[in-house]
């Protein structure tokens, strides 16, 4: 019964969120822009028009910007632009391989965790380049935590998006500590299992608007329960609806 009612009320949002054929994005065009430290990153732009803001898609550990192949034509049809990057650290996902990645060790550069957060900001200056709008930031796994770190600080994030974000640097940085201060507006979702971490790691976050979302079957680690071979993306996707919809 309430899988029925999931369905109907994710039916519903759809509709209402006019994910149809009028927004289109044209297809990805891949592109590159440079890090601080001078090394290239690799992403996929998924353009619609000038008008609508940025959404900057990162990955999980191991994969690359084909994390978002299926979701990121389906934000584009929330009323979005956008760049899913490769960070350096990754690998491949979907038949697509992390260009980044790949370059950072034939330079021989650092592709720690916290590394890829040079990439992000690389994305994030970039994007906010091509039409001044705030940005809404995604991330998924270790770099769900660092959108969450740069959306603490950065004042051209207008609010960020974190699938399984945890505690991943060890003694190097105290996630918790550093987004306590986070004020934009946060969707945080995750597996059942690791829900009361995340509850726990945002606790402080001062936000007026910090939605949790919880699976109630098992979930999936990181973006990838956005996609439809998974049973339950569906109720992932109704959240995230419900949440752009609160924010607009």
């Amino acid at each position: 019964m309430l899988r029925k009612i999931s369905v109907i009320l994710f039916s519903f949002f759809i509709f209402s969120f006019k994910l149809s054929a009028q927004i289109n994005p044209n297809p990805a065009v891949k592109i590159t822009f440079p890090a601080s430290d001078a090394l290239l990153v690799t992403a996929d732009l998924y353009f619609v028009n000038d008008t609508l803001p940025y959404m900057i898609l990162c990955h999980q550990a191991g994969y690359s910007r084909g994390e978002y192949l299926e979701t990121a034509v389906k934000f584009c049809r929330l009323g979005y632009n956008c760049i899913a990057i490769d960070q350096r650290c990754g690998n491949e996902v979907n038949g697509v391989k992390n260009e980044t990645a790949a370059l950072a060790i034939q330079k021989k550069k650092e592709t720690t965790y916290l590394d890829a957060e040079k990439d992000i900001l690389a994305a994030i200056d970039y994007v906010y380049n091509k039409n001044g709008k705030k940005i809404f930031l995604v991330g998924s796994s270790y770099s769900a935590s660092l959108v969450l770190k740069i959306a603490a600080t950065n004042k051209k994030i207008s609010a960020a998006m974190a699938f399984s974000p945890g505690e991943y640097f060890g003694t190097k940085l105290k996630l918790k500590d550093a987004i306590a201060n986070l004020s934009v507006p946060i969707f945080i979702t995750s597996t059942k299992e690791e829900a009361t971490d995340v509850a726990v790691l945002i606790s402080d976050v001062k936000s007026k608007t910090k939605k949790q979302f919880i699976p109630s079957s098992k979930g999936v680690h990181g973006s990838s329960c956005l996609w439809k071979n998974y049973p339950e993306y569906q109720d992932y996707w109704l959240a995230i609806l419900i949440f752009i919809k609160q924010i607009r």
